[in-house]
């Protein structure tokens, strides 16, 4: 257990030092806070009592699917892995310890726009609190499922770069929180429902904390799980 936790600290500073995650998980997320926030309660005043849920779930979805993938792909998709098998350390220790530090971090930024948000913009805080951070800790785990997959199977950089825009960008356009989900086509509204954003971004609002948004980013994370897992066992076997 001690060996574990000394692997999450390791990897948690790795990832300080590490310009992609540095850049994915703290400057521009933050940054495009600090701009659209002014812009979107200036255009829209009402948009104050949901700038928080709205800015965090754009956070979190560049950290996951953006920020992790690289981080598993120069892992897994490099003899580091062999190292691994070389010194009897479990083939999944390196997506668990990644998997928990990007945890920490999203987890940090999200705070720092918890706490940045009403100062600034005088946004509303979640009435909600002790409900809000396990919503928040649940959208963290599921998103970033969907970026170890990511991360896991698409072996080339190229690759995993267009695939993760392909997956960041409806989730930030179609989720409804640029503007309401309800002005979109029919179609389009449906298919933003697909993209955990959507379900993540009704879970963080006040009363969202209910089983109708919750299921399915269980189902996401656990989808994800049996995936990674598959795949960490054929390298295993490799």
């Amino acid at each position: 257990m001690n060996s574990f936790l000394y692997g999450v600290a390791l990897q948690w500073k790795l990832d300080i030092r590490s310009k992609s995650l540095l850049v994915t998980c703290y400057i521009v997320p933050l940054i495009f806070f600090l701009l659209m926030g002014g812009i979107f309660t200036s255009v829209m005043p009402e948009m104050g009592s949901t700038l928080i849920q709205s800015m965090i779930v754009m956070s979190v979805s560049m950290g996951a699917f953006i920020g992790l993938p690289p981080s598993l792909i120069e892992t897994y998709g490099s003899d580091i892995k062999k190292v691994y098998k070389a010194n009897g350390v479990p083939v999944c220790s390196g997506l668990v310890t990644m998997f928990l530090s990007a945890f920490v971090h999203l987890m940090i930024t999200c705070v720092v726009i918890m706490l940045l948000a009403p100062v600034l913009f005088e946004a509303a805080l979640p009435t909600q609190l002790p409900l809000f951070f396990p919503a928040l800790a649940i959208y963290i785990t599921s998103s970033l499922g969907i970026g170890s997959v990511l991360g896991l199977t698409v072996k080339n950089q190229a690759k995993l770069t267009m695939i993760a825009q392909l997956v960041f960008l409806p989730s930030i356009m179609l989720s409804g929180i640029m503007f309401p989900a309800g002005l979109l086509p029919d179609f389009l509204e449906t298919a933003g429902r697909i993209f955990p954003a959507s379900r993540g971004y009704r879970l963080l609002l006040d009363h969202g904390f209910c089983l109708e948004n919750l299921w399915y980013l269980i189902v996401v994370f656990i989808t994800a799980v049996i995936v990674c897992g598959i795949v960490l066992k054929k390298q295993k076997a490799k």
